[in-house]
């Protein structure tokens, strides 16, 4: 009997693969049964590979260049990549969000039916139905430079460019899943709260020791590992989701649910 939560016969992609979250997520892959992965990142994965594109996802040139060096089916693909606030904003949006957008747009038509899209996106996002309209707009926007043009027009939005990149991913994941559908694949969306990876202590710079400390408090008293959040990646990627689509998952030991009802200190 064919397992649901397996991945005998899939081509997956993974951005982000060398570090972190998506280093973790390589070998769940592996272990449970991947046909072929392709890695694109600026620096080789550790993990044994059947591809590895080396690739600058800040830029929409970088991020042509890699869809055009993938060949054949991608039954999911994995947009984990992701840089901290400790970048300069445009980097930040192009490589948290842009990059998304496009290498999900680009390789649909590779995408055949049942095939998903997952994204690590970000407890930072939460805030995306406070200014849903404008966000609308952006997500409107298909061109790459209008859309960081959009960005230097509206600097209230841009003064924390990591929590509006991870707003846009949010409601991307619902956004695009009417095409999805459409489509026969799907897309979804993981949420992480603070995460043991080399990139905590640049949010640490950007969000404060004070703010990633509360949010682990609030939560269970530690942050996630990189495993933990790759459990939920996977899991959105296989069969075993097969009819979730457009859904924000969060990964935060309850502290979003916490802030929903009112119990955090």
């Amino acid at each position: 009997m064919e397992i649901p939560f397996g991945y005998r016969g899939r081509r997956v992609v993974v951005t982000g693969g060398a570090s972190g979250i998506g280093a973790a997520l390589l070998d769940l892959l592996q272990d449970l049964g991947a046909a072929d992965i392709t890695v694109i990142d600026r620096n080789p994965p550790d993990a044994k590979v059947d591809h590895f594109i080396e690739a600058d996802l800040s830029s929409q040139s970088g991020v042509d260049a890699a869809v055009a060096a993938i060949e054949g089916p991608v039954h999911v693909l994995f947009n984990n990549a992701g840089v901290a606030g400790t970048q300069p904003a445009p980097v930040v949006f192009s490589v948290n969000y842009l990059a998304v957008r496009r290498l999900t747009q680009e390789l649909a038509a590779q995408m055949p039916a049942g095939a998903a899209v997952v994204i690590t996106s970000s407890m930072a996002g939460i805030g995306w139905q406070a200014h849903k309209d404008e966000l609308l707009k952006l997500l409107a926007i298909d061109d790459w430079d209008e859309a960081l043009t959009w960005l230097d027009a509206h600097p209230d939005l841009a003064a924390d460019p990591y929590a509006l990149s991870k707003e846009c991913t949010q409601l991307y994941t619902h956004y695009a899943a009417r095409g999805a559908s459409w489509a026969r694949t799907r897309i979804n969306s993981a949420c992480p709260g603070p995460v043991s990876t080399p990139l905590l202590s640049d949010f640490r710079v950007t969000m404060t020791d004070e703010l990633i400390d509360w949010s682990v408090r609030q939560g269970n008293g530690r942050a996630a590992t990189p495993a933990e959040v790759a459990r939920i990646l996977a899991f959105l990627g296989s069969d075993a989701a097969g009819y979730l689509n457009g859904v924000n998952i969060p990964v935060d030991a309850g502290l979003q649910a916490a802030l929903i009802t009112g119990q955090t200190d």
